[in-house]
């Protein structure tokens, strides 16, 4: 007796796996920006990287390109809609919205935006565990998967100068990033940029959780460190832009499906 037949595998096509999405206009890939941001903003709000008036996400406008959607000055990240956003200039200039912009810290985005034409988000918060590792003046050493993600791709930016109000000093950042996905800012925190929202807000939600880890390893003994060749591979399967868009898909599904309100 034979038993019975098991099912046939399904064919692959029939089968969803989301990838970035085409826009056919400006205005569309605008508002899908704009989601994604005030997504993020309340994602990062939820894992406590909001301190005072500290931190921004910043995201290029696909027309304007020389213009940014930023969060308001002031307001918490966990309330942030879309319709809240504001364009700000290359000179921090408000050029669309109600509220004004933290000039200090849109001084270093504006920088890391003109160097890097490649880029459409940047990232920085004062996460505790960013902070941390930033007061060592440290990097990141290979010692898990996902720090490997980072590895040879951060970099030290190491001087503290104080807030950083002028454009010299965010130049000055944006030549220490030079290409790397993310950057340490001694004394300061963490700064991660991306081809995407997505990919960016993944970064330093990675790279904290990545510092997190290496101070906890540290403390409690001497971490073993993956060698140069495993660690090159493992980051060329896990360290790129479309990568970090698909890990950060259950976070956006997650905030947008909880807190429908941030789309308004």
């Amino acid at each position: 007796m034979h038993g019975p037949t098991p099912p046939l595998p399904l064919p692959t096509d029939r089968l969803r796996f989301a990838m970035p999405p085409m826009h056919e206009s400006a205005e569309d890939e605008r508002r899908h920006r704009k989601e994604r941001l005030a997504g993020a903003l309340r994602i990062f709000g939820r894992a406590g990287f909001e301190d005072g008036v500290s931190g921004h996400i910043t995201a290029r406008d696909p027309e304007f390109t020389d213009c940014f959607w930023v969060n308001p000055f002031g307001m918490p990240f966990r309330h942030v809609t879309v319709g809240d956003l504001v364009l700000v200039n290359q000179d921090g200039q408000v050029v669309e919205g109600r509220y004004h912009v933290n000039q200090a810290a849109f001084t270093v985005h504006a920088q890391v935006h003109a160097a890097r034409p490649d880029v459409v988000a940047v990232a920085h918060c004062h996460s505790v565990h960013g902070r941390a590792l930033a007061a060592l003046g440290d990097l990141l050493d290979p010692i898990t998967q996902e720090s490997c993600a980072f590895y040879e791709d951060l970099a030290l930016y190491d001087a503290y100068t104080g807030v950083t109000v002028d454009a010299e000093e965010g130049r000055r950042i944006a030549a220490a990033l030079d290409s790397h996905k993310a950057l340490v800012l001694r004394n300061h925190g963490l700064l991660t940029v991306g081809d995407s929202v997505d990919a960016a807000a993944w970064w330093f939600l990675s790279l904290d959780r990545s510092c997190q880890v290496q101070l906890m390893a540290k403390a409690a003994g001497r971490p073993v460190l993956i060698d140069h060749k495993a660690a090159v591979a493992t980051r060329e399967q896990l360290g790129g832009d479309l990568v970090a868009w698909i890990n950060y898909q259950p976070m956006w599904q997650d905030i947008s499906r909880s807190e429908p309100d941030l789309l308004s």
